[in-house]
């Protein structure tokens, strides 16, 4: 397959040393690149959690009568 790739500054340094050291070619290069971070293992992500913090009702505001709440936080114009 044929195809135009754009490579970062970084990448192209290691890949031209890469060259350097084995001998390939280029494209050999980066095909054997592609193959070894396509088929390694991915990294284990660390567990993102979070932690609930309890904040209480407000004094005077009670969520059993939403509407009601509305009206007291937003004025009687709340719809």
């Amino acid at each position: 397959m044929r195809t135009t790739l754009t490579i970062d500054d970084d990448v192209a340094v290691l890949l031209a040393e890469e060259q350097r050291r084995t001998g390939a070619s280029f494209k050999e290069t980066v095909n054997q690149a592609l193959r070894k971070g396509l088929h390694s293992p991915a990294l284990p992500r660390e567990r993102f959690q979070v932690t609930p913090i309890n904040l209480g009702v407000p004094l005077g505001f009670s969520f059993d009568n939403v509407s009601e709440l509305l009206e007291e936080l937003e004025g009687p114009d709340h719809r």
